[in-house]
């Protein structure tokens, strides 16, 4: 027992072990090195936070794959069989989950073109809503009715996206209109007025204009510009202000209507 233990740590084997010992050390604290980087790297980056532990998470598994490889090469193992099986083992993988996969790499290109932000007001395939979050499988919005919709990223990536917080700024647009009994400048005057509410801002200006000719009506238009975030509470305080303003003047605001005239 005592000559085999001599053998032993005098032999080839031994001195393998040791070596695969070091590097596993070595190679374990320039992981963490390696993550530290990343990390920090990450942090001054624009990328969603979504995508951060992500990131970290694949770099460090692929690390730990390869210090893995390296260890079992010094001890005399064959990786290349490894290498092979794992190889068909990822593909297998691929094709069972490659919803998944679609999904993951569609989450790559949001977070890499950044069609959105977490808080931005969005549309995307048929769904209207606020940002709540982005992981690496869906994009969730909650919608003004305070419901949460998870759409796959890899339907955001096929669809049209419109971003209604990215500019900074949203146009509130008001259509009514007026009978040709009123006059045009007072309507637009009346217009204007209602456009006076908290939150408008100056530039650009607040414009009322005449939009068409109707058969029994002029369409009229207030467009007034808003914060992205003020968008609904100044449309709404807008559309009640205007009502208002034309009952106080005066001002008839028509509707389809049928006048009959029996004659006797």
């Amino acid at each position: 027992m005592v000559n085999f233990l001599i053998d032993f740590f005098q032999g080839a084997l031994f001195k393998r072990i040791c070596t695969a010992v070091v590097l596993v050390v070595i190679g374990i604290l320039a992981i963490r090195a390696v993550i530290n980087i990343v990390n920090r790297a990450l942090e001054k980056s624009r990328l969603e936070k979504a995508a951060h532990s992500l990131i970290t998470s694949l770099t460090k598994a692929a690390l730990y794959i390869l210090l893995g490889l390296i260890a079992a090469s010094t001890l005399g193992i064959d990786v290349t069989s490894i290498v092979a099986l794992a190889s068909v083992l990822t593909l297998a993988v691929s094709l069972a989950l490659q919803n998944m996969v679609s999904n993951i790499i569609g989450g790559f290109i949001i977070l890499y073109t950044h069609p959105f932000h977490s808080g931005d007001y969005v549309d995307i395939a048929d769904q209207s809503g606020t940002v709540q979050e982005i992981n690496m499988t869906y994009t969730t919005l909650a919608t003004p009715d305070n419901k949460l919709v998870s759409i796959p990223n890899s339907a955001v990536v096929a669809a049209q996206i419109v971003n209604y917080s990215s500019a900074g700024t949203r146009r509130v647009e008001v259509n009514v209109s007026a009978s040709y009994d009123a006059p045009t400048q007072k309507v637009i005057d009346a217009l204007a007025l209602a456009g006076t509410v908290d939150n408008v801002l100056l530039d650009p200006a607040p414009r009322a204009v005449i939009l068409d000719y109707g058969e029994s009506a002029i369409a009229y238009s207030l467009r007034v510009w808003v914060k992205a975030e003020d968008y609904w509470d100044v449309y709404f305080l807008v559309i009640q202000r205007v009502k208002d303003i034309f009952d106080e003047q005066g001002i008839e605001m028509t509707y389809p209507h049928l006048n009959v005239h029996l004659d006797k």
